[in-house]
This record gives structure tokens, sequence and C-alpha cells, in this order.
């Protein structure tokens, strides 16, 4: 592991966000949202691009941009969809630690609740069930720490993670 970097990767709705920011100020770190990077490049809100460049379109830039992350000191918390980039996933490898928070699909479904709102990188006709089935496993192939994250306060979920990489 070359870099200092937490990444959080997992499911939408798992909490990357929530636990990242809570991580970056409990260890002094910047916190970045790749998902806001992805608007900020792009000009564009997220469900504009899927609208527009369409799923693999969406997934060419998402992976383009979390490629070029370079960050020290930074907690990261990556799209649901980030997986799907492979290169991207092995440069994130390389500046920090990868980490999967891991939730049930009956957790994940409580927790996102109209997804169709959410914007979420799914296939037409793809269902939550169906995409958790698609993901879980890349999310195991590329998190260097799994975390078990079900029904765990967001505080103690930080605190799991800085115990985890010490």
């Amino acid at each position: 592991m070359g870099g200092n970097n937490i990444i959080l990767i997992g499911m939408p709705g798992a909490g990357k966000s929530t636990v990242g920011v809570v991580l970056a100020k409990i260890l002094g770190y910047r916190f970045l949202d790749s998902d806001l990077l992805i608007q900020e490049r792009e000009g564009r809100l997220l469900c504009d691009i899927m609208e527009q460049e369409g799923l693999a379109g969406f997934l060419r830039i998402e992976e383009e941009v979390n490629a070029a992350i370079q960050a020290q000191n930074t907690v990261i918390a990556t799209g649901g969809s980030a997986v799907y980039g492979a290169r991207a996933m092995e440069h994130l490898k390389t500046i920090g630690t990868v980490i999967y928070l891991r939730h049930s699909l009956e957790e994940i479904t409580g927790r996102i609740g109209d997804f169709a709102k959410r914007g979420i990188a799914m296939k037409d006709g793809q269902n939550l069930a169906g995409l958790y089935r698609e993901r879980c496993p890349l999310y195991e192939k590329y998190a260097d720490i799994t975390m078990d994250a079900e029904g765990i306060a967001i505080e103690n979920l930080a605190k799991m993670v800085i115990n985890h990489i010490k």
C-alpha cells in the first residue's frame, strides 16, 4: 500500500460519505467525495451525465476521474459503481487502503428508500437485489479490509476503521 489515504467502497447507502467526513475529522485528513469530483470536472450533475452519456459513458468518466486522483492524508468516498473501473481501483489501491463497508441487502434497501431518485448507476430493468449480487464480489475483490458495518453507528464505525488501519 503506497499511500496513506483511506478509500471507502460499498453500495449506495452504505454510509461512505457520512463515515468519510467523520473519519477525516478524527484523523485531521482531507475529505474527498469522488461523485462530487466527477460533477465538478464535468460541470453537470451525475444524473445528467447518466442521462446524456448512458451507463457506459458514465462509468468511463467515473473511471477516468478516479484513476487520476492524487491525494495524501485524505479520506476518499467513492461512488457505489467505482468498482466497475478496474484501472481506477488498481490506482486507488496504490495510493491508500481500500475499505469495504459491508451491509446486508435488507439494510441497504432500507437506507436507500426510493433509489430511483438517487441516480444509481444500473442497467435498465435491474433491481437493487440484482445490483447487490453483481457488485458484492467486486467490493470483496478490491477491498484491503472488509468491515461489517451492519447496524453500527457512524462514530463507532469511524473508530473501528481507525483501529483496523493502525
